[in-house]
């Protein structure tokens, strides 16, 4: 029964620290968006309430002195009293609809109020975006008096915009930083974990930080260390009795051999052989997470190659290949011939011929591969194969022996050495072994 994978929107990240940064980022923003609204608000509040007061001293003063002042001399003195919002003008007020909005109606109220209703007013709604309307009355003189009002914001400074620009760059810099201090301490105690090997006696690993990733820290070391415990006891345990079975072995194809020549005695011979290799390979398997001792040595790939390859050779064996280019890894050659010749040895045993090349691919890391054109395993396998004492003689050769330990002990002496093997089935047939190497060996 197959569980449903959990909903996830498409804005959010897949990273914790993307993640951390989104909501942090996110909730400065809208902190920083909401304080400018309030503060905006607050300046259209007070700006409608100067309007407003201005509005209801200056229009009784200003009609005032407009009907004092001669006809002739009134349009010089019109510019003076002009405001930002409103201004007078000596002509009828422009046709128009009838006042459309609260605010409209309330300052014209305060006008009206303000010339203490002696003046009959008219009222024009001229536009309603951006908003505009005309107040008219007549003075004594019966020369027409118009008032244009034009509700508007206090204009804002130009620099205002550029200091929202970097405030927000501001904003996004520290919720980076913080973030990136956050998750630092993590990526670093993460990547430690990734080289963590059950069986390798690596360093602990740094218990540094916060003190929620120290304690991470020491809760991983402890596990490393229960772990490495758990499994040196079991290869003890399979090592001790791989080692006193030898014995036994032993005196019984003595007394077999006593026996008359037959075939019960070949097939008993034949099964003890069997024994005896399963018992030498168990303890090799045993020992094989422990080779790689000492500091790693530079070593030319090549030439390493190009002695295994003869040796196979020189007993002739049908194995080829090598590398031409330059490659000097540090590791420990001990463990990598006996790795390359336990792959080698498959090959030979299962297809008859080997083909041997190595390389160095884009991250640095240094390859070697082991090759034949046998009948190769199923894909289903290829990960199982690995495991110890399994074996697959139906896809592989019906007529070869083995244990199932020989891909696992390959598999124990790469992890030693930092590395990693993968098998994958070739194109035309047969299977390949590619075995990896850090692009620094790691001291274990």
């Amino acid at each position: 029964m197959s569980t449903a994978r959990p909903r996830r929107f498409w804005f959010w990240p897949r990273t914790l620290s993307a993640r951390l940064l989104l909501v942090l980022l996110g909730g400065l923003v809208l902190a920083h968006a909401l304080s400018f609204g309030l503060l905006f608000y607050e300046r259209y509040q007070s700006t409608v309430g100067m309007m407003l007061r201005n509005l209801d001293e200056d229009v009784a003063v200003s009609v005032a002195l407009l009907e004092h002042l001669p006809a002739d001399q009134r349009q010089q003195w019109v510019p003076r009293l002009e405001r930002r919002t409103y201004r007078y003008l000596l002509r009828p007020a422009a046709p128009g609809a009838e006042l459309q909005t609260e605010r409209a109606r309330m300052v014209t109220g305060i006008i009206d109020a303000s010339l203490r209703h002696q003046y009959p007013l008219q009222v024009r709604q001229v536009s309603r975006i951006p908003e505009r309307f005309e107040v008219e009355l007549h003075l004594h003189d019966g020369q027409p008096l118009t008032i244009e009002v034009k509700p508007s914001m206090l204009p804002l400074a130009r620099w205002l915009p550029v200091v929202l620009v970097v405030q927000l760059g501001l904003l996004l810099l520290c919720a980076w930083l913080a973030v990136r201090l956050a998750m630092r301490p993590l990526a670093q105690l993460s990547r430690a974990v990734e080289h963590l090997q059950p069986g390798v006696d690596s360093p602990p690993l740094p218990e540094q930080g916060p003190a929620e990733v120290v304690k991470a820290a020491a809760a991983v070391n402890a596990l490393q260390s229960r772990i490495r415990g758990h499994v040196s006891e079991r290869l003890q345990i399979l090592a001790a009795i791989s080692h006193d079975l030898q014995t036994p072995i032993t005196r019984m194809k003595l007394r077999v051999e006593t026996l008359p020549d037959g075939a019960p005695q070949e097939r008993l011979l034949a099964d003890l052989d069997h024994l005896g290799q399963l018992v030498r390979e168990g303890v090799a398997y045993a020992r094989s997470s422990h080779v790689a001792n000492g500091a790693p040595v530079a070593m030319d790939l090549g030439a390493f190659l190009a002695s295994v390859v003869g040796d196979y050779q020189d007993m002739g064996k049908p194995v080829s290949g090598g590398t031409d280019a330059a490659i000097t890894v540090q590791t420990w050659p001990q463990p990598l011939r006996r790795v390359l010749g336990n792959l080698v040895d498959n090959a030979l045993r299962y297809a008859g011929t080997a083909e041997v090349a190595a390389g160095r691919d884009e991250d640095g890391k240094v390859w070697i591969s082991v090759c034949d054109r046998g009948p190769g395993i199923p894909e289903a396998e290829l990960q199982a194969v690995l495991a110890p004492f399994h074996r697959l003689e139906v896809s592989r050769n019906r007529d070869t022996g083995g244990t199932g330990l020989g891909l696992a002990i390959a598999v124990q002496l790469v992890q030693s050495l930092g590395g990693s093997l993968q098998l994958s089935n070739r194109q035309g047939g047969g299977l390949q072994v590619l075995l990896q190497l850090p692009a620094r060996a790691n001291g274990r």
